[in-house]
């Protein structure tokens, strides 16, 4: 039998339904938060990427050509299409737009922790929003499904704005700008002098490079984070040009409604936060683990122009994709993974087979009502039967055909307690 594809997962149970638990978590913190599911293809025209990636992406993307010749992809991440379908109804659809994706995505990248081939990706965005606003509204609503997976204390938000990353750039003369992106945005990965290195590659001037690096340096308070009105101010008072005083601005207003929303023990002034080369147009942010490797987690930010590049109308629109893999690796490090599906509430036990019809009876009438309920089906001995229940992680067992039970009643075991007590037959599947 072939093994599954390099990069590529199996998920047995319990593992596929831990997995469908955090999902589900997630699902309903969006929801909560105002956010309404789009479902888009698992496989897209290749133009699609090129139109928001240009010709480099065909290197990580799965694509094929289908029976009529035409380039297809399976789909390496769902913002462009979030992007086509929102062009198709931009007309009739009312603002602000909050949409979740919950789907697989596909990129031939080389296999690691924290990445597969194979992935699942969630996805928050909102559109037609200018103002950071819409930023609070996204962070406060993945710190809220944060904590709903389990991640409690374990993460916090690097945030800042592209615009003062593009005024640091021209302050100390960086000749190539996307070289000096791709410098800054290494800061954390890189030893301090390979990356004093990139950027007097980027045309910083080698006496520039040791102020650049004591200035990222500052900002590395973790949480609670340095002072950030002094900060800024130093920033500004180091020859920041207008477009970036204007981060600046942008940066000191979402700080604000962050605190109001009760983020501030989780975020973090960090100019070293660039993201995409060509993709996002002011604020960046990501979720890091606050343990010692400070590992990213997800991210994010504000793409402006995306839906103009489509072909739509000029939409402000933000958002941030969380991926399965590195969320995984989160909650198992901190022994926070679930067990697997949530457990049963109800395991009907029999004292001998003749009772398997009425046990059959019982558990459809307590699903009727909401109850999960299971019985046995291979006609095994009562303490096996008690030892399913048990491994399923049933609340209680209800036992039928006990002599020493009254007439017209059953057994209810508390599974934690051992606790027993009769109950009449006909009240089991009341609702509560």
């Amino acid at each position: 039998m072939p093994p599954a594809l390099r990069g590529f997962r199996d998920y047995a149970p319990p593992e596929a339904g831990a997995r469908s638990e955090i999902r589900r978590r997630m699902r309903a913190g969006a929801r909560r938060a105002g956010f309404v599911e789009l479902e888009v293809p698992c496989v897209e025209s290749f133009e699609l990427y090129q139109t928001k990636s240009g010709e480099g992406i065909a290197a990580e993307t799965w694509l094929f050509h289908d029976k009529g010749d035409r380039p297809v992809a399976l789909v390496p991440e769902q913002t462009p299409s979030l992007a086509r379908i929102f062009v198709e109804r931009a007309k009739s659809e009312p603002m602000p737009v909050k949409w979740f994706t919950v789907g697989k995505s596909w990129r031939y990248e080389e296999p690691q922790a924290g990445r597969t081939r194979e992935f699942v990706q969630f996805n928050l965005d909102l559109l037609g929003v200018p103002g950071v606003e819409a930023e609070t509204d996204l962070l406060a609503t993945a710190a809220q499904i944060m904590d709903d997976v389990g991640a409690q204390g374990l993460y916090a938000f690097r945030v800042s704005d592209r615009a003062i990353a593009e005024g640091i750039g021209r302050r100390f003369g960086a000749k190539n700008p996307a070289r000096f992106f791709r410098a800054v945005d290494r800061y954390r990965k890189v030893p301090p002098a390979e990356f004093e290195g990139e950027l007097v590659a980027a045309g910083v001037a080698p006496d520039g490079v040791r102020e650049l690096s004591d200035l990222f340096a500052a900002a590395e308070g973790g949480i609670p984070p340095v002072d950030l009105a002094e900060y800024l101010r130093d920033l500004t008072d180091r020859g920041l040009d207008e477009a970036a005083r204007q981060g600046v601005s942008r940066l000191e207003r979402l700080f604000e409604l962050l605190a109001r929303a009760g983020l501030g023990d989780r975020v973090v002034f960090d100019p070293t936060v660039v993201r995409g080369l060509a993709y996002y147009t002011s604020t960046v942010f990501e979720a890091y683990s606050r343990s010692g490797d400070g590992r990213s987690i997800f991210g994010g930010g504000r793409y402006d122009h995306l839906i103009e590049l489509f072909g739509g109308p000029a939409t402000p629109a933000a958002g941030l994709a969380i991926g399965d893999q590195t969320l995984e690796l989160l909650l198992k490090g901190a022994g926070r993974w679930p067990e697997g599906e949530p457990p049963l509430d109800t395991y009907v036990v029999v004292v001998d087979p003749s009772w398997t019809p009425e046990a059959i009876q019982v558990v459809q009438e307590l699903r009727r009502t909401g109850v999960s309920a299971d019985c046995d089906l291979l006609a095994r001995s009562m303490s096996r039967q008690l030892k399913e229940a048990a491994r399923r992680r049933s609340r209680r067992a209800v036992i039928l055909g006990l002599q020493e039970a009254s007439p017209g009643a059953v057994v209810e075991r508390d599974l934690a307690t051992g606790a027993q007590r009769e109950i009449a037959r006909a009240a089991l599947a009341r609702p509560a």
